[in-house]
């Protein structure tokens, strides 16, 4: 089993920033992909960006250029760097990792942009 832990979220102004951290623990050991997802009420569960172990990363076309993605291997952490943000990333975000076939989601934290 692996745990997601998230933290971070808040409410922010537009055009502000904020960071999000996701901690993996448990049986860590070969995970894969780490990446981030979020979800609006009534809403289907999107990509918002993910990065492999090597580094390699993919982003939404809707925050390209505003937010960024990084990874800590030897922490087992990822990061979402949100800058520049705007009403519309007001969201639910959560975590995901991979390991073998099989997904892990983090908890969720709510991010909240809004003046």
């Amino acid at each position: 089993q692996v745990q997601l832990v998230e933290s971070g979220g808040g409410l922010v102004q537009p055009g502000g920033s904020l960071r999000l951290s996701c901690a993996a623990s448990g049986r860590v050991a070969s995970i894969g992909d780490m990446g981030w997802y979020r979800q609006d009420p009534g809403k289907q569960r999107e990509l918002v960006a993910r990065i492999t172990s090597g580094g390699r990363t993919n982003y939404a076309d809707s925050v390209k250029g505003r937010f960024t993605i990084s990874r800590d291997n030897a922490k087992n952490t990822v990061y979402l760097q949100m800058n520049s943000l705007k009403p519309e990333d007001t969201a639910v975000y959560y975590c995901y990792t991979d390991k073998g076939l099989r997904g892990y989601w983090g908890q969720g934290t709510q991010v909240t942009v809004s003046s």
